[in-house]
Formats: C-alpha cells, sequence, structure tokens
C-alpha cells in the first residue's frame, strides 16, 4: 500500500534528517505517522509511506528517505497562500512519477498545495482531503465583532504587508476558492464534526464523507487536572494572534471579572502581538493595536501575560494550572486545544459555534452561544456570556470535577489512538 501524504509543515522526523529547525504545529500529525507505520509492521501490512511539504520557493525540490519515510519538498510561497501559482502542479506531478501511490491523503485545505495535489493526482476514486479549518467560512466570521471604525486601522507594518484586517478577510475569502475546487475534485474527504460534514456536502454533494477524529499528542493522554494544585483564577487560551480566535472577547469580559476576582490572570500562548523590542512600533499589527488599546482602557496590564510558542510539555504545563481554559473563537471546526483541554480533566468555557458543539456537550463544560453575525451588540453579549461562564467555574472550586470528569471521558472516546488509527486502516484499504 502507497499512500502519499501532503502537509502543511515539515514533519520534525524530516527536519531532523535535514538537520533543520522543527515545528511545534501539527504535532499529531507525528504521532499519527508513527503508529501507523508501527501498525503496519504489527499486522504485517506493507505500507510505504511518503511524505510532500512546502520549502520556499527558491529551494531545490526536495527527495531524500529517513529510513522509514519518503520525503519531498515542492516549491511553495506558504506566506501567501491566496496566490495559486499553477508551477505547484509540476512540482506534484515530478513526486507522483516518482512516489506511485496508490492513496494520495492531503492534510487540510488551507494551502493552495491541496488544490494543486488533486489536480495533478487526478484520480478522485482513490484521492482523500482531511478537513481541518475551512477558509471559505471562516472568512465571514473573521472580524469577530470588531468596531467598525477600528476595522480599518492600518499600522506601518500592515501598509508595508498590505495587510490591515479588510484584507486579511479577502485572503481567506480567495484561499476558499482554491479549497472549495479541492472539495469538488476529490472523491472522499476526513471529518470529524456536522459542521465539516454539511460545509463539504454543499461543495461537493457527491463527495465520500468519513468520519475520522484525530489522536492527539502523546503527553495528553497522561495526567489530569487537579483543583488543589491549579492557580486559582487563572485563565489560559492556547492562541489569540488573530481575531478569529476572540482575544478581543476575552479582554473586554476579562475587565469585568476583575471587579469581582481581583487577581484575575489570563496566560496567551502563541505569537504575541504586542510592542517588544527595539522595532515594536514598525512590527504592530492592526490587531495588535486594538489589543493593546483594550488593555491599557481597562488597565490589564499586570493582568495578561503572554507565553510565546510553548511545545506540548509546556502546553501541557498551562493546561495543569489554569483554574479555566477558554475557548472563545469566532469560528472553529475542532480545535485541537479543546481536545487537549478535555482530555486532561481541565475545566472548559467555550462559546458554541462551529464543530464545537460535535466535541463537548453541555454537561461537560461551561458553554454558550458564541458568533452568529456581524452586528452593534454583539460582541457586548458575547463578552457578557464569557464572563458569565468563566465566574461559574471561579465559583464552584473543587466542584467543577463532575463536568470534567465527563468531559475526560468524551475526550478518551474521540481521540482513541488505536479506534482512529484502525479507522483510517480500514478507509485506506477501501481507497485501494
Amino acid at each position: 500500500m502507497r499512500v502519499l501524504w501532503i502537509c502543511n509543515i515539515m514533519l520534525p522526523v524530516i527536519a531532523r534528517a535535514l538537520q533543520r529547525e522543527c515545528s511545534n504545529k501539527e504535532g499529531w500529525i507525528t504521532g499519527l505517522m508513527d503508529a501507523l507505520l508501527a501498525a503496519g509492521d504489527s499486522q504485517r501490512i506493507e505500507i510505504e509511506l511518503g511524505v510532500a511539504f512546502p520549502v520556499a520557493p527558491g529551494e531545490e525540490l526536495l527527495k531524500g528517505d529517513t529510513g522509514r519515510v519518503r520525503y519531498y519538498g515542492f516549491r511553495e510561497n506558504t506566506g501567501k497562500p491566496e496566490i495559486y501559482d499553477a508551477g505547484l502542479e509540476k512540482d506534484m506531478q515530478e513526486i507522483l512519477q516518482d512516489f506511485k501511490p496508490e492513496i494520495l491523503h492531503c492534510f487540510g485545505t488551507e494551502y493552495p498545495h491541496t488544490l494543486a495535489a488533486v489536480r495533478a493526482y487526478n484520480r478522485p476514486q482513490s484521492s482523500l482531503v482531511g478537513i481541518q479549518g475551512l477558509c471559505a467560512v471562516y472568512a465571514e466570521a473573521y472580524m469577530a465583532n470588531i468596531p467598525a471604525k477600528q476595522r480599518n486601522l492600518t499600522t506601518f507594518r500592515d501598509w508595508v504587508k498590505g495587510d490591515n484586517l479588510p484584507r486579511q478577510q479577502e485572503k481567506f475569502r480567495r484561499r476558499g476558492k482554491w479549497e472549495q475546487e479541492a472539495v469538488r475534485l476529490t472523491g472522499h474527504v476526513a471529518g470529524r464534526t456536522e459542521w465539516d460534514r454539511y460545509w463539504t456536502a454543499q461543495w461537493n454533494p457527491q463527495v465520500k464523507y468519513h468520519l475520522l477524529h484525530e489522536t492527539l499528542r502523546p503527553c495528553f493522554y497522561e495526567g489530569q487536572w487537579q483543583y488543589e494544585n491549579c492557580c486559582g483564577h487563572s485563565i489560559f487560551m492556547s492562541q489569540g494572534d488573530y481575531p478569529i480566535k476572540g482575544l478581543h472577547y476575552m479582554l473586554d469580559a476579562l475587565a469585568a471579572i476583575r471587579r469581582q476576582y481581583p487577581d484575575v490572570h489570563l496566560y496567551v500562548a502563541g505569537n504575541c502581538l504586542l510592542r517588544t523590542g527595539p522595532l515594536a512600533l514598525l512590527r504592530i499589527s492592526g490587531y495588535g493595536s486594538l489589543l493593546e488599546a483594550q488593555i491599557r482602557e481597562y488597565g490589564l496590564e499586570k493582568q495578561v501575560t503572554f507565553l510565546g510558542n510553548l511545545n506540548a510539555e509546556q502546553m501541557k504545563e498551562q493546561y495543569l494550572r489554569c483554574n479555566a481554559y477558554v475557548c472563545v473563537s469566532s469560528i472553529e471546526n475542532s480545535p485541537n486545544s479543546l481536545g487537549e483541554a478535555m482530555l486532561l480533566g481541565v475545566p472548559v468555557v467555550a462559546a458554541l459555534v462551529g464543530g464545537v458543539g460535535s466535541m463537548i456537550g453541555p454537561e461537560e463544560g461551561w458553554l454558550f452561544p458564541g458568533f452568529s453575525r456581524d452586528e452593534d451588540g454583539e460582541m457586548q453579549r458575547i463578552s457578557q456570556d464569557l464572563r458569565e461562564q468563566v465566574m461559574k467555574v471561579f465559583a464552584l472550586g473543587e466542584q467543577v470535577t463532575e463536568r470534567t470528569r465527563k468531559a475526560r471521558e468524551h475526550a478518551r472516546r474521540t481521540h482513541d489512538g488505536e479506534k482512529n488509527l484502525r479507522q483510517l486502516l480500514e478507509l485506506y484499504q477501501e481507497l485501494v
């Protein structure tokens, strides 16, 4: 069985072989690769795995072997994913001719390389596109109720990059066009929620949908959140570097929460958009300026800490330390951070948007209606609902464990590695 994966990043096992830096993103794919190859060995299924990923446009087409997987680097400017470069198809054709896959499996639709791959392969019956986010739908929730007067703010950085908020939203719309075309050209999609099932069926009524949950990084299956070990009245968000993640909702709510809980503290992982370093004024974005303005207006300078990019173990440490994990995105499919928090039994406060309701139920977390339309008053409503749910978690203290136990049990079923691997092998055998 010859399977070619099309990934958004160079996997760590390949980066190490090439003596390059590893990315912390999409670590679950490495776990899936290891499990798939191990299962092939134990079940005597002959699996030959190829992995293709983007490299800078100026580089040569990469090709090599780690001893367990063949790897290929195709040339793509991932900094401008809204632009479709037809040269991608030529690179894909060279890779396909060399590896000769029986199955093409693309992880995600967010980049043009998925469309280039399915076009070059041109075998819908053995093409599988895994759904992660959906840019075409995300575009409509991109502004996330940011006040109209602040949307067009253009900083020096935005002017140089041509990348203020309206242009960022338009880029998502353009990416969505390539994404929809990729779904129309494939015969199979693998999804995780009723939300992605609905949208892929809208774009391709003939596509065969397969429910295939993700197996998360190994460290999140060990350990458990304990109230007595957490930092009381602390909140953790896994990202906040663009509007969809909803950090501006959280800051609005935080100001109100502080009136009742003066020691409340928010920790945010991922890229920090605030001004840091000697060239900070030149680098800050319009959205970063909005967040700074909120922090100044509400006097939250001592209540917010940006943690930077964290690896899996560091993320786990933050989950176990916080009093509540918050997911207040304006749109999501099935965020891995939510699954990680649930697996560890962390109290979850989440906005019910996109596919979130397929991951967690009302008896498993503190949920509220999230973004539904872009209109006056919606930001205040979401911030108020968020504030109320966080304060409920704080008030319950150690009594939160009834819901967190149920969430943990649910996540263990959803992210059951053995079951998910078995389903993937069955799916590959069907495609072959």
